[in-house]
């Protein structure tokens, strides 16, 4: 079936929920978008690549006093006055325009509140993909080269993070259920298995 879907993808880190959401996009055979969200907004905005990379998905609170000022309003077509935004909610704000964009055609995009920015969507599915302790660490090792000593450390402070900046941006909790389409335990299928299921519920959705 072909897919007519925006799926959204939020992980634990450690979780596989990247590659998850990679495989799933060549299986649907739509575009896939993860770190390429940091290019995008470093295109448009003139800015470094590396310095968005070093700051991705991180908040500060910078954007509420702007916001309070009413500096910036969403779905406007810019913000005012730029300079007066830390770089990390100039990233976040760029990135959320991007995503709008990208949601006019059917894609897998992986964090950056994602769900939250389309939840409005009729064609949007989030996806929340979380493992074990212990299937996290043995990812972090084997996969993202962490050293083993410190994986389970490494896992807790991005996962807080990442739990911070979405609570940050959408002031809701990051994970919890009621959030999300479907919540996969990665820990218990394989990456293909579980696109498998990611798939079949894509398919269902859009019946």
């Amino acid at each position: 079936m072909e897919c007519k879907s925006v799926i959204t993808i939020s992980r634990q880190f450690g979780s596989g929920g990247r590659a998850i959401g990679k495989e799933l996009a060549q299986r649907l055979n739509v575009d896939f978008y993860d770190k390429e969200l940091i290019s995008l907004a470093a295109k448009e905005s003139g800015i470094d690549p590396s310095v968005f990379e070093h700051i991705d998905e991180q908040a500060t609170n910078s954007l509420l006093y702007s916001l309070s000022l009413g500096m910036y309003g969403f779905g406007q077509t810019g913000y005012s006055p730029r300079d007066q935004i830390s770089i990390n909610d100039r990233l976040y704000l760029l990135q959320h325009e991007i995503i709008r964009k990208l949601a006019d055609k059917p894609c897998v995009i992986v964090g950056r509140c994602a769900d939250y920015i389309l939840k409005e969507r009729q064609d949007c599915i989030s996806i929340f993909i979380y493992a074990d302790m212990d299937y996290r660490v043995k990812r972090a090792v084997d996969v993202r080269n962490v050293p083993k000593e410190k994986a389970e450390s490494v896992i807790r402070k991005t996962d807080k993070t990442r739990a911070n900046y979405y609570q940050f941006y959408t002031e809701q909790k990051w994970g919890m259920p009621e959030n999300y389409h479907l919540c996969l335990n990665s820990a218990k299928l394989s990456v293909e298995k579980a696109v498998d299921v990611i798939e079949n519920y894509v398919n269902a959705f859009q019946i």
